[in-house]
């Protein structure tokens, strides 16, 4: 199955959970901001975790499907339109043969996520589909004309579809969204506290109101943040003593602070390694909050500990294994 790309929206690129183990190398990560919306979009799709789907920022493509298609929406909220039909998000949606999804303006966050039964199936580069950027790996940002291929539908993706289609074979819907849905509020929040963060190794080398200014202040997220890091003003940060620093490791959620004083958080295409100095760490829990932010958003850091950190990312991955499982036994009782 194909899907043709009618107009490519402002930054649409495929991406799955992105590439590891090839950091020695100097390859990052990459893969979706958002890894969380990622894996619910495919389960509501009917597919493994880690398929490839589309991550649109801001602004959507507008997409034709040759034939039947089970399709998910995640993330950000988005206007999504099949001619004058709208497209439920959060749920399995079937589409007939011949539909323009019509993807417009993102609301309420800043990246949603399309799943397609089947999984985008791109070109394979180190073990991932991911679009890489600013590496340069994994194919770029959709254009115009495009065509983009898709793996088979699983057994229950294709049941789903067929359920879907069938409960609307007397009405000319191209739409036909299953009745049920996930509520989006847990996994959508990006205001909704501060993010917290781990006390960095160069926190002591920021002068005292520069410790307190991390914690106290708030900021706001350049307009030239992009994937590879959120550039932060509204407070400078600055060092005790200059410092001279030899280039270590650093990963998506990393704080550094360059020389003019506005903090740089790492995101999901970071550098493998880094020498300004790192003053504090996003944990992996919050981050998926913060790729929702877009520029102009503010923010604030919160202090937490290790214990706390990963007692919660294990709560959240307990949460979302089991609701997973659930999508899963839904599709397949259909």
């Amino acid at each position: 199955m194909n899907v043709r790309v009618l107009r490519p929206g402002l930054l649409t690129t495929v991406q799955d959970p992105g590439r590891t183990g090839f950091a020695a190398l100097g390859i990052g990560y990459a893969g979706a901001m958002d890894p969380v919306a990622l894996r619910l979009a495919n389960a509501l799709a009917g597919n493994a975790e880690n398929s490839a789907a589309l991550e649109i920022t801001l602004a959507g493509p507008r997409l034709r499907f040759e034939i039947d298609s089970l399709i998910a929406l995640t993330g950000a909220d988005v206007e999504a339109r099949v001619d004058s039909e709208p497209v439920p998000a959060w749920r399995p949606v079937a589409l007939r043969a011949g539909s323009e999804l019509d993807l417009g303006r993102v609301h309420r966050g800043t990246r949603c996520y399309l799943a397609v039964a089947g999984g985008f199936d791109g070109n394979e580069v180190l073990g991932s589909r991911s679009c890489d950027l600013h590496g340069g790996i994994g194919g770029q940002m959709l254009r115009s004309g495009d065509t983009l291929e898709c793996a088979q539908p699983t057994s229950a993706a294709r049941r789903s579809l067929s359920d879907l289609l069938r409960g609307a074979a007397d009405t000319p819907a191209k739409v036909c969204g299953a009745n049920w849905s996930l509520d989006p509020q847990p996994w959508l929040d990006p205001h909704s506290r501060p993010l917290r963060v781990l006390i960095g190794s160069h926190y002591d080398c920021l002068d005292a109101n520069s410790q307190r200014a991390l914690f106290d202040a708030e900021f706001h997220i350049g307009a030239d943040s992009n994937r590879v890091g959120y550039r932060l003003q509204g407070t400078d940060l600055l060092l005790r003593e200059p410092l001279e620093l030899i280039s270590e490791g650093v990963v998506a959620g990393t704080v550094q602070l360059p020389p003019g004083g506005n903090p740089i958080v790492l995101m999901a295409e970071a550098p493998t390694c880094g020498g300004y100095p790192r003053i504090a760490q996003v944990i992996s829990l919050d981050l998926p909050r913060l790729a929702q932010c877009r520029p102009g958003d503010t923010l604030r850091f919160e202090e937490t500990s290790l214990e706390r950190a990963q007692s919660g990312y294990l709560e959240r991955e307990r949460a979302l294994t089991h609701l997973i499982r659930t999508i899963g036994k839904r599709l397949q009782d259909n």
